[in-house]
């Protein structure tokens, strides 16, 4: 039985030769210029390609498996992904640096960040933090996204992507960094502890209904 690198992205079998892919952290896309530098480095010596994906990371394909445990410690960083079933990513968009942002939501979406990278969760959570309504990061398609506004923070959940797309339902609305910060806690630990092992965010919703979910979450949030 061949064995599965860890923390590594099967990509392809071609002629009984596998090749994978690792997607290191990069907390809220900001990268330092020499962890730059080091995926190339790395990415050169095992002739991997580069790929800048959808959520802000920076993976490194074409890896064989005898390679993958050297890449990461050259790279010296953390994985993006630890469990299918976990947090994924927190993904943030520019703020401070947008002419445009009604929030500087930066520090809050690193705080964001740091709580909640790898926290396990039902099924895989996705949680964007945007500066305003223009909801760069695709902030609305997120299970859990946080929305700058003139008049503070608007949170929402159950949004979703890919196969079975899912508009978020808005939770609330003109919070403070504070209050915006408790209520993701709060959705995070009602869907955590009652939703059905591999339900995702906005089935769960759709399970026990809008109103349930919103009374859930408001008990924690209050308590």
């Amino acid at each position: 039985m061949i064995q599965q690198p860890k923390y590594a992205t099967l990509q392809k079998v071609r002629n009984d030769i596998r090749t994978y892919g690792i997607t290191p952290r990069i907390p809220g896309g900001f990268i330092k210029p020499e962890d730059l530098v080091k995926f190339a480095e790395v990415a050169k010596k095992y002739n991997g390609a580069i790929k800048i994906t959808s959520g802000q990371r920076i993976a490194i394909l074409g890896i064989k498996a005898e390679d993958v445990e050297k890449a990461w410690q050259e790279l010296g960083m953390e994985p993006g992904v630890v469990s299918a079933y976990s947090v994924k990513n927190v993904e943030l968009c520019p703020a401070s640096f947008c002419k445009r942002a009604k929030q500087n939501s930066l520090k809050l979406g690193m705080k964001i960040e740091k709580r909640f990278y790898a926290a396990a969760a039902p099924n895989r959570t996705k949680i964007a933090v945007v500066g305003c309504r223009n909801s760069c990061t695709s902030a609305y398609s997120k299970d859990i996204a946080v929305v700058g506004d003139k008049e503070g923070y608007i949170v929402t959940a159950g949004g979703s992507s890919g196969f079975y797309p899912k508009l978020p339902h808005i939770i609330a609305e003109k919070l403070s960094d504070d209050e915006a910060y408790n209520m993701v806690e709060a959705i995070y630990e009602f869907y955590n502890k009652e939703a059905e092992f591999g339900e995702k965010l906005g089935d769960f919703i759709e399970r026990i209904s809008i109103e349930s979910f919103k009374n859930g979450v408001e008990q924690i949030y209050n308590k």
